[in-house]
């Protein structure tokens, strides 16, 4: 999934049942041969692309888009690209919708944790072998994966940094960046802490925090820094009960049980404008924010690699491009998702709209990390992970959000949520 407004957009949730089931049954009419993790690559034939591309994007209509299909355009005279904006907030029932019905586009974006759904419904055609998974972050690439087959090119990266307010971290005599280990990150938010009232009188808590939806994004590496996971993909089985879930379940709790974060549901992009908060852990399209909304910040802010205790590890998420098993132009559309995926083009794109590219080179192409508060999130792409590809993931992630909340909120210990997490997460099972 795509997290890049103010407020991060809510997945919807898994289309009917019946529906489901019913695509489930008839496998949309294909062999045995093929179908959700057993698809042979698309092929991508020589020559230049022809036809008419009819392309979903998600959210605003997209400026930077439309720039790059025209280049497409110009490259491929006899193709032309349509493109159609579909809200984030009607994308998921409307891609579902129209895999159910056979109605689809050639071509759409799709946010990451629905892929795995969708490609259990048999909508996407599988990744040609031509679009090489050496080219992308790892973590990135795994979130075009569904039972070890690629179905789409990653194309819009997410993963999240640490925003720090320098103004105020100074005056807790902070030089440069907060410690990059756990231990040593906890005791510069202390010594942050206790500066509020005096040194700097209008900050209430040193560190902001999710509670309540989405806030797995952020504890869910957690996991992963301690060397664990919560599912095992060889097994089929999940891990909340293991060792690693709980140090990550205690650091989760440490933060707000001793003063040091708020317990409510705070804006945390307008606290640390305000200078409410000093740190706040947020995706790249922050930085825009701060830049837009409150100018006379600038030079006051800067960001770091995501503190970590055993390992380096990150969320990765972000947008993927799909072709659709239903598609009227395959050849064409796989052609303009190889055209957007290219480095120049990634890098035009992610200077268009402030997004990440998914692919190193096209950091290097587009000079991005001469912007310093771009090389944190240029780090944490090269160490992050996608999660489980399980098409019950939103269902899980749904689980764990509740019971981080009751956590931070006292009212459920640290023994309790894993019992709870993995009862539920068992119970739900891992769908397809």
């Amino acid at each position: 999934m795509r997290i890049t407004t103010r407020h991060t957009v809510r997945t919807v949730q898994v289309l009917c049942v019946t529906v489901t089931a019913a695509l489930v049954a008839t496998g949309c009419g294909r062999s045995e041969d093929s179908g959700p993790g057993k698809d042979a690559p698309a092929e991508i034939a020589a020559g230049k692309a022809k036809g008419t591309v009819v392309m979903w994007s998600l959210g605003d209509p997209d400026e930077d888009l439309k720039e790059l299909a025209k280049k497409f355009e110009q490259e491929n005279p006899d193709a032309t690209v349509k493109i159609t904006a579909v809200p984030w907030s009607a994308a998921h029932d409307k891609l579902t919708t129209a895999v159910a019905g056979g109605n689809t586009p050639d071509l759409s974006m799709v946010g990451s944790t629905w892929m795995a759904e969708m490609a259990a419904m048999n909508a996407f055609q599988a990744t040609p072998t031509s679009i090489k998974s050496s080219d992308f972050y790892p973590g990135q690439w795994d979130t075009t994966k569904y039972k070890d087959t690629s179905y789409g090119v990653p194309f819009i990266a997410d993963t999240q940094a640490i925003y720090y307010r320098t103004d105020i971290t100074t005056k807790a005599g902070i030089k440069g960046a907060l410690a990059g280990d756990r231990a040593g990150y906890l005791k510069d938010l202390k010594a942050i802490q206790a500066t509020a009232g005096k040194e700097n009188p209008k900050l209430r808590h040193a560190s902001g925090l999710v509670i309540g939806f989405n806030s797995w994004i952020f504890w869910v590496p957690m996991v992963w820094q301690q060397g664990g996971d919560i599912y095992d993909a060889k097994t089929g089985k999940f891990t909340f009960d293991s060792p690693e879930a709980a140090k990550a379940l205690e650091y989760w709790a440490s933060v707000p049980k001793e003063g040091l974060a708020p317990t409510d549901r705070a804006d945390n992009v307008q606290d640390f404008q305000d200078g409410l908060t000093a740190v706040y852990q947020e995706g790249a399209w922050a930085g825009g924010t701060f830049h837009k909304d409150s100018p006379e910040l600038d030079g006051k802010w800067k960001t770091m690699p995501v503190p970590y205790s055993e390992q380096a590890a990150g969320f990765a998420g972000g947008t993927d491009l799909a072709v659709f098993k239903e598609a009227k132009n395959p050849d064409a559309a796989w052609k303009f998702a190889q055209f957007l995926a290219e480095p120049a083009n990634l890098a035009a794109y992610s200077k268009g709209t402030g997004s990440l590219p998914p692919a190193p080179q096209a950091w290097t192409v587009g000079k991005l990390t001469e912007d310093e508060n771009m090389k944190a999130f240029a780090e944490q792409l090269e160490v992050s992970k996608a999660p489980p590809a399980i098409t019950t993931w939103q269902q899980i992630a749904d689980a764990i959000d509740s019971e981080l909340e009751k956590l931070i909120l006292g009212k459920a210990s640290v023994a309790e949520v894993q019992k709870t997490l993995q009862s539920k997460a068992t119970s739900i099972g891992t769908g397809r």
